[in-house]
């Protein structure tokens, strides 16, 4: 397997983990001037070139293959331009060029949260060991629950299958899944699965994936090598079929816009075309479960600490993450975004000591501004930025928060797992804790909790599961696992979404079927159930270290850790006037 499965601690698109990540809250020590390491000579490398605001990508396409760069993508929409060139000096070169905001090696800039354990961010598989969860799951059948329903208590919290009897999703709403890509072929997925509008926008890199699969190295556009994408998936639609579980919204369409390479980055290339790709496939969700890299917070001119090089790097990817987003926006996608695993105040982040990541050996201490840096793309304009609860309701130990009530870090909070409820009780680290949804059989093979005749092993029993059903006259398994994170608790708000523009939405002429996106925000957000602070309301997470301590500020109609509240589907189609 290409990259590291989640074993048993949180760490940060979005995707295993050994360790538990720390938040990183000491003072930053300056350091010397320090750069990415360049690109040797000869080497070729793949850079993003962005246009001033206003200019023409085709236009400046033209001008980097003149200057013997290779095109790769052309991004009109935002004014990007991917290349390769094996000009070590490239990006200096591009960015003085007239016409041309920034230009930089395009490097790993995002990975979904099966990330290792030293990034700020990621979820968390449970430990094989933990024992088995409760539930022997329900009889079969299309109209009732699915087998494996009765283990999803977030469903329930949120109160999906009371909304499910009023409003289950229109097949015309398209919900993008950006992410690693998703299972197409998983029983669950499948019946949802919108193969003709689905893209890959990757494209393999075998010095972090592995050797490739297809000769082109593009793998089809529903593949996930990955599991973390086809989990959220799950989460969001898994059809309502008599095999394995069903999701929030299980009659709306599944579309893989697939921007994370297979070992979990997140390119700023791929990325954005996702994003804009999106927009003019007329989606009308997104679900971002990913932040991106190699930055843990993205901050305007740099950090102090930060060299020149890395300050135009930074510079370049806000601009360009805020131009797709705001494209999205105008297009009326609803974007949904992960708050993030690091247990950090988002107001205070305090420093950072893990950037860049990528390549390896760059990190070093940075100061971090709340007032200039950020967190993308949860902190871009227009996401909806989503907390995780456990199941008992309390802000999960990992989630971060804010103590900015101003700051649209936050809106609402969603189901997204806490091992480390009921401490000091045997359903502490219970893999029920967790959320269950569906995942790809290579990677649960891949991980060694399935063996090679598809079956769950002893170690993995409790924690994996495998159902299987009769689907297009077929015998068919699908498998299923738990994970934990705010990437599990984002894909709950985006399936709400899709309800509401199912439920909402009308033809609108020669645009099709949908809901303004700000409509959509202000239901899911006005439809949200309050939930007040602790008290105390500074919440201490026994078993964890003092950095997992976190102080509450608000009331209850909205607050740093559960924003406008938690999502409810029911109060969010009744039938009511809006």
């Amino acid at each position: 397997m290409r990259h590291q499965r989640m074993v048993s601690a949180v760490g940060a698109l979005a995707l295993g983990l050994t360790g538990l990540a720390a938040t990183t809250t000491a003072t930053a020590v300056p350091t010397a001037d320090t750069g990415a390491s360049a690109p040797a000579s000869g080497e070729r490398t793949s850079y993003v070139v962005l246009a001033d605001r206003g200019g023409s990508a085709t236009a400046l396409a033209t001008r980097l293959k003149a200057k013997g760069a290779i095109v790769t993508s052309v991004n009109d929409k935002v004014g990007m331009v991917t290349v390769t060139s094996t000009d070590a000096r490239f990006a200096q070169q591009a960015r003085a060029m007239k016409g041309v905001f920034g230009a930089a090696d395009e490097g790993v800039v995002g990975r979904s949260p099966s990330a290792p354990a030293k990034r700020k961010d990621a979820v968390e598989r449970p430990d094989l060991a933990a024992g088995p969860s409760k539930g022997k799951g329900h009889g079969k059948g299309t109209k009732g629950p699915d087998p494996l329903d009765e283990k999803l208590w977030g469903m329930d919290m949120i109160e999906a299958p009371a909304a499910q009897k009023i409003e289950s999703g229109d097949k015309r709403v398209k919900v993008g899944i950006i992410d690693t890509g998703v299972d197409g072929s998983h029983p669950d997925i499948a019946p949802n699965f919108d193969r003709r509008l689905s893209r890959n926008f990757t494209t393999d890199i075998p010095e972090i994936d592995g050797p490739c699969e297809v000769e082109s190295c593009v793998d089809p556009a529903d593949v996930d090598n990955g599991g973390h994408g086809t989990h959220v998936a799950g989460t969001v639609a898994a059809a309502r079929n008599g095999i394995g579980v069903s999701g929030v919204a299980p009659d709306v369409s599944i579309v893989n816009m697939r921007a994370g390479q297979d070992a979990g980055y997140f390119f700023v290339g791929p990325t954005v075309n996702a994003l804009t790709g999106s927009a003019d496939a007329g989606l009308d969700v997104v679900n971002m479960s990913f932040y991106v890299d190699p930055w843990a917070y993205y901050c305007t001119d740099g950090a102090p600490e930060d060299s020149p090089e890395e300050a135009a790097e930074q510079n370049l990817i806000i601009e360009s993450m805020s131009r797709a987003l705001r494209y999205a926006h105008s297009k009326d996608v609803t974007m949904v975004g992960a708050l993030g695993n690091a247990a950090t105040d988002l107001a205070n982040p305090g420093s950072d000591d893990s950037s860049p990541n990528y390549p390896e050996g760059n990190a070093h201490p940075r100061t971090i501004d709340n007032a200039s840096c950020m967190d993308l793309p949860v902190e871009g304009p227009h996401v909806i930025g989503v907390s995780s609860v456990g199941p008992s309701e309390r802000k999960s130990y990992f989630s971060n928060y804010t103590s900015d009530l101003t700051s649209d870090e936050i809106e609402i909070s969603a189901p997204g797992g806490d091992s480390r409820e009921y401490f000091g009780t045997p359903d502490y680290r219970s893999p029920a804790n967790l959320i269950l949804s569906s995942v790809p059989e290579n990677v649960v093979k891949a991980e060694g909790s399935v063996d090679e005749d598809g079956n769950v092993t002893e170690e993995a029993e409790g924690s994996v599961f495998k159902d299987c059903g009769k689907y297009r006259g077929k015998e068919r398994c699908g498998y299923y696992e738990y994970y934990q994170g705010t990437s599990m608790a984002s894909p709950h708000a985006a399936g709400v979404a899709a309800l509401i523009v199912s439920r909402y939405g009308k033809q609108d002429g020669r645009d099709g079927f949908g809901l303004d996106a700000e409509r959509t925000r202000e239901i899911i957000m006005g439809s949200a159930r309050d939930k007040a602070c602790p008290e105390p309301r500074t919440m201490v997470y026994p078993g964890l270290p003092e950095s997992y301590t976190a102080e509450c500020v608000g009331d209850a109609d909205f607050n740093g850790f559960y924003g406008d509240g938690i999502i409810n589907a029911l109060a969010a189609v009744a039938p009511k006037k809006r």
